[in-house]
């Protein structure tokens, strides 16, 4: 006996034979196919990085054939780089032979300035570097250069955390003069509205194309604001005027969903999934780099890029408010939660690692021992 629907559908639509046929084999190859996925499991093999205690389901999970294919950038970074030359004392030093050298480089030898400025047109794809002493490319270049020494001898518990991986002008530039994934100030996005002037309802690249916040880096890379979802006691007893509690809960989720974007990563990395915002021995180790590397970037904007502003022509500045160009962790980082997938930057590039004296020491050691 068949079913009274396909008696139905066959009266009805007597040439049609197929069309039963294709229904009932496309509801049983749905049946085969998550019968094979229960049995077999998905065929697209997973990996996870565990970053608190077994259990609790804090992991980092990722597909194998993504963690097999290599940032493409690295590519890039190594074609540019080359090994250090030990001085062997008496040489003459970039300061005598060379012009416009940056400040702290003065005292390199020539061959190494030479070689760490023909890497440094290649990494900021400005093959003019510090030709023309009138060119902002030049003043801003010089800070850059403190900045980075700055960064990988003050910001070492970030830069190499798990080992030495360091920054370099390659870490942000890759190859260009203006890095992606700077950011400018965006808002007010609504000026004609009273009130607060609901920047989270309008999506735009600084709030990740969602519906949050658009001056969340603003307020927490710049303002030092205090990033937090709750106080912990009640809204009636909270007497801060005009203290907008539910809107610093969803500008903090902006930050987040930025933070996970750029690391490439889940909110687990850093956060404990029972406990999110107990910071009191309930997160992983890497909640600690991160909340190191928020204070490097809040050093990075207010000391190093802001107070370059007036160096800038008008079309390297923000279009809204013509602010100077800042940075936050997707400029480094890129989608990986370690830039260049952990390739060592510094370790051939001593004259960028401090502000004191290159230390090359490791460079001869490795020269003799290849001899």
């Amino acid at each position: 006996m068949l079913p009274q629907w396909f008696n139905k559908w066959n009266a009805e639509n007597p040439t049609n034979i197929f069309g039963p046929a294709f229904l009932l084999g496309g509801i049983g190859g749905a049946v085969v196919v998550a019968a094979l996925l229960v049995t077999w499991g998905q065929p697209y093999a997973t990996d996870s990085m565990q970053t608190g205690p077994r259990g609790t389901g804090m992991s980092v999970p990722e597909f194998e054939f993504d963690l097999a294919e290599g940032d493409p950038a690295i590519a890039g970074f190594l074609e540019t780089t080359s090994d250090p030359i030990p001085p062997q004392g008496g040489e003459e030093t970039a300061g005598e032979a060379r012009e416009n050298v940056p400040p702290g480089l003065e005292d390199l030898t020539v061959e190494n300035y030479d070689r760490l400025l023909t890497a440094m047109r290649a990494w900021t794809g400005i093959p003019d570097l510090f030709d023309d002493p009138d060119n902002y490319q030049t003043a801003v270049g010089h800070t850059m250069v403190s900045m980075t020494q700055s960064i990988n001898e003050d910001w070492d518990a970030h830069v190499n955390a798990n080992k030495e991986v360091g920054v370099t002008c390659y870490t942000c530039h890759r190859g260009q003069p203006v890095p992606d994934n700077i950011w400018f100030r965006a808002t007010p996005t609504v000026e004609t509205m009273e009130g607060w002037s609901a920047n989270q309802n309008r999506v735009t690249p600084v709030s990740q194309f969602t519906s949050l916040p658009s001056d969340a880096l603003e307020e927490y890379l710049v303002n030092y604001g205090v990033i937090a979802v709750h106080d912990l006691e009640s809204r009636v007893d909270n007497e801060i005027p005009g203290d907008p509690l539910i809107q610093h809960t969803e500008r903090t989720y902006s930050l987040m969903n930025y933070i996970s974007n750029a690391l490439g990563a889940n909110c687990l990395l850093c956060h404990n999934s029972r406990a999110f915002y107990s910071a009191a021995g309930e997160v992983t180790p890497q909640w600690s780099t991160a909340n190191l590397g928020i204070q490097m970037v809040l050093e990075l904007n207010n000391d190093w890029l802001i107070p370059l502003e007036g160096l800038y022509p008008a079309e390297r500045l923000g279009p809204v408010h013509a602010d100077a160009p800042k940075v936050a962790c997707k400029t480094c980082h890129q989608g990986y939660q370690q830039p260049l997938q952990g390739t060592n930057a510094i370790g051939d590039w001593p004259e960028l690692a401090t502000t004191g004296e290159p230390v090359y020491s490791d460079a001869a050691d490795q020269a003799s021992l290849s001899e």
